[in-house]
């Protein structure tokens, strides 16, 4: 465990565990669901994971430039290839000094993809900022993607708003309906402030405007959730009375390797590099 202070504020990450966050703390109150501390539980109890070199589901696998590559699944609850490895990978601690820490993955590697990743976490008064830097190491290029997982806490009082214009209805597979974007049904809609739905919410969003706003009640911190860079975003809450709920803003909708242009996919050549940010501020501004 490591762990970062900056005031009353407090960051705890496992580096061991695909160098996910195992909590966050202001004052002593939960701006993230804290992680249960048992690591049979696997990475999705912790605070938040690390999405590299892709976001959510890849059905079976993808062709690019007329090779196919298959993705087999690497998790026993999904029978497809989703969020890549980074997040199933031990990290080594690049440099840590109270109120920064640099992670290093260096043996990325699923399927075709080849990488190293490096996740720079910083925390000051009002903030956390984690910025991830990925590089294609295969031999050849490859559809780059991925983002970042918090869980907040959910209770009666947790209120969400974020602009995007539009939703990708998910089948039974939660896998993108259609192959465009639709406009949301009524509770799927948070242009406008509200609770979470009263059933099961598993929604990707594109055209983000990278900002989020996050209210909760006394016993948990209200924030904005912010990226410039990232422009699509997942909201995941199996039920009501679960205790959390996922506001997750990464590069592209699920299943992009196999949709119509790669929406949201960075081609990058041997060497290249993609830079992605998220922001967590409970500054009240």
């Amino acid at each position: 465990m490591l762990t970062l202070t900056a005031d009353d504020a407090e960051a705890r990450l496992v580096p061991d565990l695909g160098g996910g966050l195992a909590g966050l703390w202001v004052d002593g109150k939960p701006v993230l669901r804290p992680w249960s501390g048992h690591e049979s539980e696997g990475p999705f109890a912790l605070a938040c994971n690390i999405l590299v070199p892709f976001s959510n589901r890849i059905a079976g696998g993808f062709t690019f430039q007329g090779t196919y590559h298959a993705m087999p699944p690497n998790l026993d609850i999904d029978p497809f290839a989703i969020h890549g490895d980074g997040f199933q990978k031990r990290w080594l601690i690049d440099e840590a000094d109270g109120t920064k820490a640099v992670l290093r993955l260096t043996d990325g590697a699923f399927g075709p993809y080849r990488y190293e990743a490096v996740q720079t976490v910083t925390l000051t008064e009002t903030r956390l900022t984690l910025e991830l830097d990925m590089t294609n190491q295969a031999a050849f290029a490859l559809p780059y993607g991925g983002g970042f997982h918090p869980w907040f806490p959910r209770s009666d009082d947790t209120v969400l708003q974020f602009n995007a214009p539009n939703h990708w209805p998910e089948d039974e597979r939660h896998l993108p309906a259609t192959d465009r974007p639709q406009a949301a049904p009524d509770d799927f809609d948070f242009t406008t402030a509200k609770p979470l739905p009263q059933r099961w919410i598993n929604c990707g969003y594109s055209g983000w405007d990278g900002r989020a706003c996050i209210v909760q009640g006394e016993d948990a911190l209200s924030l904005t959730v912010t990226s410039g860079l990232l422009t699509s975003a997942i909201v995941y809450s199996p039920e009501p009375d679960c205790g959390f709920f996922c506001f997750e803003p990464v590069s592209h909708p699920v299943n992009a390797h196999n949709l119509p242009g790669l929406p949201g996919l960075a081609i990058l050549e041997p060497g290249k590099s993609l830079a992605m940010q998220m922001v967590l501020d409970w500054s009240g501004s």
